[in-house]
């Protein structure tokens, strides 16, 4: 199909594609895995769909793809503007800001121009192969000026953009560099989607700060707590390859009684030197051994090239290493197995399997779909989750453990509470929790973006 005819844009960051060599030594794209790309690929499959954005080649070529029913619309962009944009503003300056947990926030006013000129790219290529009349829907922190550029150069389109990570409080916001711009960037949206009401109401009040430019109006704003395929995840960790990786997972540990698990991406805003703390206070304070209990830490390594991650990859490093050696098994078992890599699916699903307490404690996030899989992965009701109310999933998985992000304290005592609950009160709490996301699944997050997009009146 060719430019002008899809009627539903998706636009982000990164398109959903990597490039894989072949047999014949032919780079060949295939949907790449991603908390994004679970999440909108299944709304976006049998409807006349594009996705725009970038292709993660520099200077790539910006002919059409087809991946697996999905018609894509690569963005070129050079390794200067990626630095800048992705590197530089989106990740140095707008994701420790919106994150709001003290993190330093840097900034260039080079980033800012980067940022600008990808974000304009992005919209030209909408431009292009937005139908008449189209819903776009554009996501995320990378694209906050798409909507009021898009809407400069194709007033008839119905536009939604939705903010996947935390939206801070007015203080916090207003020290943005080039504030006024950016929340005027996303004027040119019908409606903005949030994952918890607070970020809605902070958004709301950004907004009322800066009164909309002409012709432009403040767009109507949403909480939608965006969830995860539950059945197909559910389905596949009961599959039989699932559940042997499991149990050959906990032999490689050592067979422990219990396995506490935490899987992230490596970021300072998932609290995991907090978390392998407070299970270093646990095994001092004699209430767990590890002669009975292992703590599993996987992470996948995230934007490499910026100090800050990498300060944070020596602290964990210094962190695991100092909690194996001053408390070895008689067994010779590692306390802690850190795995800092990414892994494949059936791997990751084999993890929440193989767990018996799963502990997220982000010191703050927009959602975060871990806790939301390793619940799906429970088909027996067993497992207890420990999650921080810094986490949007909080709001709405109330019969987990919870704790305070970032209070060493809290989380140490919710591990405790925990490891001591009684199956029958953990099974109840899982059951509960499953129930809930059988029916607020991504499908009925898609479901209600779309049709509240829908049902606006055709420009």
């Amino acid at each position: 199909m060719g430019e002008n005819q899809y009627s539903l844009v998706v636009v982000s960051n990164r398109l959903p594609v990597t490039f894989e060599r072949d047999s014949a030594g032919v780079l060949t794209p295939v949907i790449s895995p991603g908390g994004l790309v679970a999440a909108v690929a299944p709304a976006l499959r049998g409807k006349n769909a594009a996705w725009v954005g970038w292709d993660g080649t520099f200077d790539g070529s910006e002919n059409s793809l087809d991946v697996d029913g999905i018609a894509l619309f690569p963005v070129a962009l050079s390794q200067t503007l990626v630095e800048k944009h992705y590197e530089g503003f989106s990740n140095s300056t707008l994701w420790p800001l919106l994150h709001d947990i003290g993190a330093q926030v840097d900034f260039e006013e080079s980033w800012w121009s980067a940022y600008a000129e990808v974000n304009q790219r992005c919209a030209d290529a909408v431009a292009r192969v937005a139908a008449p009349h189209a819903t776009v829907w554009i996501h995320d922190y990378q694209m906050m000026l798409v909507p009021s550029m898009v809407r400069s150069l194709r007033p008839d389109v119905t536009m939604g953009y939705f903010h996947h990570i935390p939206f801070p409080s007015p203080p916090q916001w207003n020290s943005l560099p080039h504030v006024s711009e950016v929340v005027t960037g996303l004027y040119g949206a019908d409606v903005c989607g949030f994952q918890r009401h607070s970020d809605t109401e902070n958004f709301l009040a950004a907004a009322q700060a800066t009164p909309p430019a002409s012709g432009l109006i403040i767009p109507k704003a949403k909480t939608y707590p965006i969830s995860l395929d539950f059945a197909d995840v559910s389905k596949a960790a009961s599959s039989e390859v699932v559940k042997h990786k499991a149990k050959e997972f906990r032999k490689q540990w050592g067979s422990p009684t219990t396995v506490l698990l935490g899987v992230d991406r490596i970021d300072y805003t998932k609290g995991i030197p907090e978390r392998l703390e407070a299970f270093e206070s646990l095994l001092e304070s004699g209430h767990i051994s590890t002669e009975d209990v292992v703590f599993v830490q996987a992470g996948s390594p995230s934007r490499e090239n910026v100090a800050s991650y990498q300060a944070l990859q020596t602290r964990l490093d210094s962190l695991v290493k100092r909690i194996n050696e001053k408390f070895p098994s008689s067994q010779g078992r590692m306390p802690v197995v850190y795995w800092a890599k990414n892994l494949a699916r059936e791997d990751m699903l084999a993890l929440f399997v193989a767990a018996d307490v799963m502990v997220v404690s982000p010191l703050r996030d927009g959602m975060n779909l871990v806790a939301k899989e390793f619940i799906a992965c429970r088909g027996d009701n067993s497992g207890v989750l420990v999650l921080s109310t810094g986490a949007g999933a909080a709001d709405h998985l109330t019969q987990a453990v919870l704790c305070e992000p970032g209070n060493p304290e809290a989380l140490h005592d919710a591990i405790l509470s925990a490891l001591a609950m009684d199956g029958g009160e953990a099974h109840t709490r899982m059951a509960a929790m499953r129930d809930y996301l059988a029916v607020h699944d991504v499908a009925a997050w898609a479901s209600d973006i779309l049709g509240d997009l829908a049902s606006l009146p055709s420009k």
